[in-house]
């Protein structure tokens, strides 16, 4: 593992802390009046998402993470675990449910994926930022329904429930953004 000190921080670098990853959000060098300098810093753990606000001496060392990102596939899951094969390699990999938690519901067999790594460790698994899916279920729409902006409850092939437009029924495609859940368009 390499060391930095603080002069070396930089926003989004990786570092490992007490066996945990965290990326840095942001940091401050602050040279008091009196007193030695010291580095203000916020990082983000990367599996909890929580960030923390933390001071240090200006020095410091820390352990640096190397944060990665690799495109795979999506291929099943068997509902313990979701399968994933790397498209240059072919090898495929195992993820936990867990891991994923409420990302599954997003997750479209066929579709690429991002896989976070820190050093070697599965950090995170993202879905595509969007994803064309098909209604399987919903009220029928009415002519006229367009007018008003209203949304109804729809569920789409890979289970979750989203609100779409009135005008939607059954067996239409439509593009979802998987970061906040919502319609974007039919297609």
């Amino acid at each position: 593992m390499a060391s930095i000190t603080t002069a070396d921080f930089k926003n989004g670098m990786g570092l490992k802390i007490n066996g945990k990853y965290y990326t840095i959000v942001e940091f401050q060098h602050v040279k008091p009046g009196k007193g030695g300098a010291f580095v203000r810093y916020k990082t983000r753990d990367l599996k909890t998402g929580r960030v923390v606000e933390q001071t240090c001496n200006a020095g410091t060392k820390f352990e640096s993470a190397n944060l990665t990102t690799r495109e795979m596939q999506y291929l099943y899951n068997d509902g313990s675990t979701f399968f994933f094969m790397d498209n240059e390699t072919y090898e495929q990999i195992e993820v936990p449910s867990d891991m994923i938690g409420e990302n599954a519901k997003w997750f479209k067999e066929n579709d690429t994926c991002l896989l976070r790594y820190a050093d070697t460790d599965l950090i995170g698994v993202e879905p595509p930022m969007f994803i064309e899916v098909e209604i399987t279920e919903t009220d029928p729409g009415f002519k006229g329904d367009t007018v008003q902006g209203g949304t109804k409850p729809a569920t789409i092939e890979t289970g979750a429930t989203v609100q779409v437009p009135m005008y939607l029924n059954v067996g239409e495609r439509v593009k979802i953004d998987t970061r906040d859940g919502k319609f974007v368009q039919r297609v």
